[in-house]
């Protein structure tokens, strides 16, 4: 098919979520909650760390980023779906189709990379304790920050660009509740060969890369702390990761079971359900798992909140 007859597709048809149609208000209801949630509650995180000085260190500088870019990620996806689910059609046009892909992938492989960031800066914390500050410098994290934007972006644009050329059939009907991309590759008519070599050279780059170097950093915490084996190294290693790791497991997790454990008799539908664990619901949780179990983030909230009712009392 020739390139021109591209611009035949003007809009995209989004099936949405396998609903039944008597449950949509219930799911409707549902889903802004845990989406306003997710807003608040990562929102609450950014303004915690900018507010309170005890947290300007490497660390929420980069759980700042975490909370930006969760924030984000939902926002791609969940106001769509949302009016869809409330609309007749549920239909998406192709430019916002390819924009909404570009941003899903931004949010989604900064979200890897700056996990990286921050398996390094706890890993630097336990195991050369004293060289912390002179390691972990401002100019680094700030290096680290940028270069996680700017390998997603220029990963993230790669797609879509690649994407962009494609021709697509009359069938435009994508049954997903977003522009996933390997839903719109499967609506193609052109060839696909250079869109699946990318994905498979940069999903390296984006998925396996920072998990074996995540993996790496806790087998050298783990050997750090087997060297001198005492409930007082023990307690510090799992207060000062314990809500990485739980917010590691949760998102790598969820992409090893969507994309690793495939399963051939409801694909579709496990593939929508995966979808909803890590665009709706990683994000929503994040903030929370940072607040219960995370002395300082508890700390800052306090103060901030007394500091507030201080000023709140004098101006009375």
């Amino acid at each position: 098919m020739e390139r021109g007859n591209q611009s035949v597709v003007l809009e995209f048809l989004l099936l949405g979520l396998p609903i039944e149609p008597l449950q949509q208000d219930l799911f409707y209801a549902l889903f802004l909650a845990m989406y306003l949630t997710t807003i608040l509650g990562n929102l609450l995180i950014i303004v915690l760390i900018q507010l309170d000085s005890h947290l300007h260190t490497p660390m929420y500088l980069f759980l700042s980023n975490l909370s930006f870019s969760d924030l984000c990620f939902s926002s791609v996806t969940i106001p769509k779906l949302l009016q869809n689910m409330q609309s007749q059609v549920p239909s998406i046009p192709y430019a916002g189709c390819l924009a909404q892909m570009y941003f899903f992938l931004l949010f989604a492989d900064l979200e890897s990379f700056l996990l990286v960031a921050m398996a390094y800066d706890r890993y630097v914390a336990i195991c050369f304790p004293l060289h912390y500050a002179s390691i972990m410098s401002t100019k680094l994290c700030l290096c680290l920050v940028a270069l996680s934007w700017l390998l997603t972006t220029v990963i993230s644009l790669s797609h879509t660009l690649l994407m962009a050329r494609l021709s697509f059939c009359d069938d435009h009907v994508i049954p997903h509740f977003f522009c996933d991309m390997s839903a719109l590759l499967k609506l193609a008519c052109s060839d696909i060969q250079i869109n699946e070599m990318m994905i498979f050279i940069l999903g390296g780059l984006v998925i396996i890369v920072p998990f074996l170097l995540i993996f790496l950093s806790y087998a050298r915490i783990v050997s750090s702390i087997l060297k001198v084996p005492s409930s007082r190294s023990i307690r510090k290693a799992f207060s000062t990761c314990g809500s990485h790791l739980s917010v590691v497991s949760l998102f790598y997790g969820t992409i090893i079971g969507l994309y690793l454990c495939p399963s051939a008799s409801n694909s579709t539908v496990k593939e929508t359900v995966m979808a909803v664990m890590y665009t709706v619901v990683t994000p929503m949780l994040n903030p929370f798992i940072y607040s219960f179990r995370n002395q300082d983030i508890k700390g800052a909230l306090r103060r901030v909140f007394s500091k507030q009712m201080a000023n709140f009392s004098l101006g009375q």
